[in-house]
């Protein structure tokens, strides 16, 4: 969500203002914008904008390790007082919990544990047919109605109508990376964009999750910029020179 989204929605404050709190999220280490393309239902590839937002600060190579699909460091936070303890409830299966956690990418599709439980068997079928986790939320929370009155109904509809056919085994490992034979899609293709601009960079070149621009650096080539006043100076010796060259070699009259 940009500046301009926000301030559509927040009467009391500007484009600006929204865009200085932005600023200060990606700076201080909460929030960061990446596209990513992704593989539709319809067998195309396209591209996608994703928020991610902390509330733990993290640096910039914990948000290169979640950018690039590996595991972020964790952060222990010593100031924050202890959790209390409550006693392990029952344990759940890996389609009830996956389930539980679609209403984290979307609050429209938020299931009750009774809805959780009906639907269980329907997820679990997904994942006995080889589709992923990521699969079945996609297929949960693509292309929702502005409003949905019952996430329950709508989810059993599309776990059922979107039930994907059973696959063949897994491919083996792929070719070692240099090779020049690696599949550009094993490994989700992701860049960081700029928390303001939305300029698409590497991490390295955008910290705190923002372009030089944006941080009010200078740009790398402005002394690279040739002088306004030793080009006309050439270009009057130049113009001299010329001109001697043209009245001595003139024909006399």
């Amino acid at each position: 969500m940009d500046a301009k989204t926000l301030a559509a929605h927040l009467a009391d404050y500007g484009q600006a203002a929204c865009r200085t709190a932005l600023r200060r999220l990606s700076e201080a280490g909460h929030l960061r914008r990446v596209t990513e393309r992704i593989k539709g239902d319809g067998g195309s590839w396209h591209w996608v904008t994703r928020t991610y937002f902390s509330r733990t600060a993290r640096d910039d190579a914990w948000w290169e390790s979640l950018l690039t699909g590996g595991v972020p460091p964790q952060v222990v936070d010593e100031q924050s007082a202890p959790r209390p303890t409550r006693p392990p409830g029952p344990r759940r299966s890996r389609a009830y919990r996956l389930l539980a956690s679609v209403g984290r990418v979307d609050p429209r599709m938020t299931l009750s544990a009774a809805e959780c439980q009906a639907l269980e068997a329907l997820a679990a079928q997904w994942l006995d047919l080889g589709a992923g986790e990521e699969e079945v939320v996609r297929a949960l929370t693509a292309g929702l109605p502005p409003e949905v009155h019952s996430a329950g109904a709508l989810a059993r509809r599309r776990l059922t109508d979107k039930m994907p056919p059973e696959r063949g085994p897994e491919p083996g490992p792929g070719p070692e990376p240099g090779s020049g034979a690696e599949s550009p899609f094993r490994r989700p293709l992701r860049m960081l964009e700029c928390t303001i601009c939305h300029v698409a960079g590497r991490p390295e070149a955008l910290p705190g999750g923002l372009c030089r621009d944006c941080r009010g650096l200078p740009s790398p080539y402005a002394d690279c910029r040739p002088d306004p006043a030793e080009i006309r100076a050439r270009a009057d010796a130049l113009r001299r020179a010329v001109r001697a060259v043209t009245r001595a070699t003139a024909l006399p009259s």
